[in-house]
């Protein structure tokens, strides 16, 4: 029993003796790794990537929030204002609401009394450019979300380069630490790519619904006015 009790203290004593000897890993920095001035020459224009994602889908955010926003009663005031021959109220209306919808119908309103295919192709035309507007510099989070993956990628490859290149000049003293750390610091432009890329892709994704919403409805209520001029006054 005594034996069994010294054998036990024996092997925590080394035990304790290990850990106290074993080095302590540091831990792992991705700001560090991301600041490295070897890696900055990829991460600078990834940061700016990032922070004009960040910007362009706000601003495009709401300027289609805006435009999303209709006024309650808005066709319904319309209709009234046709159908007791108050066109000018109706124009009026449209001009007070500034609207993606509210200029279609003030398009069409402006075209009463000529042929309905008239009307409609107007109508048509102006829904176009407001849904162009809608558009504008969207595309450029798409681009985004394809280069960013790239840019990263070219970092990775070009650090492994001046690691091995590193190997190769001085193969007698070869320090696994430092190229270790140089595999890392190349990975890590590979890691900010996907991310900024990920962002990017999520943001353009979002920005297209919510245009593709907008559409629905001026679809939806220019189909809506064209019906009413077919009402009977």
């Amino acid at each position: 029993m005594f034996l069994l009790i010294q054998s036990t203290d024996n092997v925590v004593d080394t035990l304790s003796n290990f850990g106290e000897s074993a080095p302590q890993v540091e831990k792992l920095s991705i700001l560090k790794l991301a600041l490295d001035p070897s890696s900055l020459w990829i991460m600078i224009p990834l940061f700016l990537l990032l922070g004009f994602t960040f910007y362009l889908f706000i601003e495009r955010w709401l300027v289609i929030k805006k435009a999303a926003t209709e006024e309650r009663n808005f066709m319904n005031n319309i209709r009234d204002f046709i159908h007791h021959g108050k066109i000018d109220s109706a124009v009026a209306l449209c001009k007070g609401n500034e609207s993606p919808l509210s200029r279609m119908i003030e398009k069409g309103l402006s075209r009463i009394g000529k042929p309905l295919e008239d009307i409609s192709a107007a109508i048509e035309n102006t829904g176009k450019l407001e849904v162009a507007r809608l558009e504008k510099r969207v595309s450029v989070l798409a681009t985004i979300s394809a280069i960013a993956p790239m840019l990263g990628f070219l970092g990775t490859v070009v650090g492994m380069v001046v690691a091995f290149h590193a190997m190769e000049a001085n193969p007698n003293n070869l320090n696994i630490t430092q190229l270790a750390g140089g595999i890392y610091t190349a990975m890590v432009t590979t890691v900010a790519g996907l991310i900024v890329g990920i962002i990017a892709y999520v943001a353009y994704n979002l920005l297209t619904t919510k245009i593709s919403s907008v559409v629905n409805v001026l679809e939806t209520r220019s189909t809506e006015f064209m019906d009413l001029l077919h009402e009977p006054v």
